[in-house]
This record gives C-alpha cells, sequence and structure tokens, in this order.
C-alpha cells in the first residue's frame, strides 16, 4: 500500500478478477498510516505485551484513516482501474460485530457475528467490496480489528473459495529457509511447536488454520510485493506461495 505502481499492479488484477466471474472482497489494515496521524496529532500509544492499547483517542483516529485515508485510496485505484468498488467498515449493515479482545487492550475487538448479506448484494451488482477492518460493539462502540483477523472471518462468513493473505515475505519457509508451498493444518501446528513458524509468521497461520477450519476451501500466504500475485496464485498451477488447506 506505501507504492503507487504496486497499488496500481493490484487493482488491476481485482478488476480482472470481477471481469472474469470472479467475486473479490478486498479487507485492507494500515497501520503505519495510523502510526504517522498518531505522530501528528500528538497521541502516545502505549502497549500491553507488545500491543497497542486502544484507547478512545486512538480507536477515533484508527477509524478516520482506516475508513477515511486508507479505504478510499484502494476504491480510487480499483475505480481506476475500470472497477466498480465500494469501500464500506465492518461497521455497515451490521457486517461485523466484535467483542473486545483483551480488555486490557480498550477497543481492539474479535469478531464473534459476521452478516455478510451486504457483501453478497454487492456481488449482485458486480460491485467490489472494500472492508475497512473495523467493527461494531455490541452497546455501539467501535473496535479495531487485526487486518488478516477480518479477512479470515469474512472468508470463513462467505465459504469462499479462497483466502489470499498478502504480505511482505514470500511465504512460510521451512527449516532451511526454503518456501512451503504447500501444507496441511497440521504441518502447520507441527512447525509452529517447533519454532519454524515464528514471530509475525504466527498470526497469519493461525488465520489461515481458523478459515480453512470454518468453511473456507484453502488459505495462501502470498507476497504481494509480486507482480500480479493474486493473479499467478489463482490462474496458475505452480502458484505465488503457501498454501494451507485443512
Amino acid at each position: 500500500m506505501g507504492d503507487d505502481d504496486a497499488m496500481a499492479s493490484f487493482a488491476r488484477d481485482i478488476v480482472l478478477l470481477r471481469q472474469v466471474g470472479v467475486n473479490p472482497v478486498v479487507v485492507h489494515g494500515g497501520g503505519p498510516m495510523i502510526n504517522e496521524m498518531l505522530a501528528k496529532l500528538g497521541i502516545t500509544s502505549t502497549f500491553v505485551n507488545g500491543k497497542r492499547v486502544t484507547d478512545a483517542a486512538t480507536v477515533e483516529v484508527v477509524e478516520m484513516v482506516l475508513s477515511g485515508r486508507v479505504n478510499k485510496r484502494i476504491v480510487q485505484a480499483i475505480n481506476g482501474q475500470g472497477g466498480k468498488a465500494v469501500g464500506l467498515s465492518g461497521k455497515d449493515a451490521g457486517l461485523i460485530t466484535c467483542d473486545p479482545a483483551d480488555p486490557e487492550l480498550g477497543f481492539v475487538g474479535d469478531p464473534t457475528e459476521v452478516n455478510p448479506d451486504v457483501l453478497r448484494n454487492l456481488f449482485a451488482a458486480k460491485m467490489i467490496p472494500v472492508v475497512a477492518p473495523l467493527g461494531a460493539g455490541r452497546n455501539g462502540e467501535t473496535y479495531n480489528i487485526n487486518g488478516d483477523t477480518a479477512a479470515g472471518a469474512i472468508a470463513a462468513a462467505l465459504t469462499a473459495d479462497r483466502l489470499l493473505l498478502l504480505t511482505d515475505v514470500a511465504g512460510v519457509k521451512d527449516a532451511s529457509g526454503q518456501v512451503v508451498t504447500a501444507l496441511s493444518a497440521a504441518e502447520v501446528e507441527a512447525m509452529t511447536a517447533s519454532g519454524v513458524i515464528a514471530g509475525g509468521m504466527i498470526p497469519k497461520t493461525e488465520t489461515a488454520l481458523d478459515a480453512v477450519r470454518n468453511g473456507v476451501r484453502a488459505c495462501t500466504i502470498v507476497d504481494g510485493r509480486v507482480p500480479n500475485a493474486v493473479l499467478l496464485e489463482l490462474f496458475t498451477d505452480h502458484g505465488a506461495g503457501s498454501m494451507i488447506r485443512a
């Protein structure tokens, strides 16, 4: 998302998917942009166990950046390539209902209910939904959701054929540093237990496991920096990342 050319390439791929009859849903994050805006506004974050505490002031900034700046940039990029993208967040039409992920973290949410009817209506109108990872609490609160977590929950609710997690690494690597192109859930668990899967890859593989266990046919962790990564993954035999199946 920090590179205009990469964004344009991604947008072209998404428009092509829609043109050949695939119904893509784009779910995005925006951590660096949130950090930049918090710094501009002089809002200092505190952390618990390495995770940002999202207080009332912070969640306002998060919503402004995710639903505003980031969401509309992606919508504009897709529309600029000839698509018909519509931006929304998990708060729209009851798409995502959240409970607090951890009371110590404030307004950080875990999706507990996903109602994908609004997305299906957009598919029927040949629209491309672009979703900011925010959800509504049971008392009207706004919750910030991890982008991968939101994507996995939406994919499961749609029983999607494929969940693609675009990242900035080549995929899941084995102990020798080679990318593993196909993994079972049991293999992912074993590699995590042995420490081969570690750091920032753990939440991505956990999202993948949750998704495939809840109705998604397969999840692939893809290097989004590779040109046409989405098309390579969906339309070639060799794919473009690490595919995880139940």
